[in-house]
């Protein structure tokens, strides 16, 4: 099953970061995607709009 959402640890992990900073980061995108009407979880960001904020691509795509 596809995951639609990431947690604190998978956005330490992809950034680099401590979990104090991916949460930070965390809160923004998701005051961001408030903004624009939607429904957000606290402690959770959507994996599409994460993705696509730090223009993260696999290896596969950038083939």
């Amino acid at each position: 099953m596809e995951k639609y959402f990431l947690r604190v640890d998978e956005v330490m992990q992809i950034l680099g970061v401590s979990k104090s900073y991916a949460y930070k980061v965390i809160r923004k995108l998701n005051s961001e995607l408030q903004q624009q009407g939607y429904h957000t979880i606290a402690g959770r960001v959507s994996k599409q709009y994460f993705l696509e904020k730090v223009q993260y691509q696999s290896n596969e795509r950038r083939m």
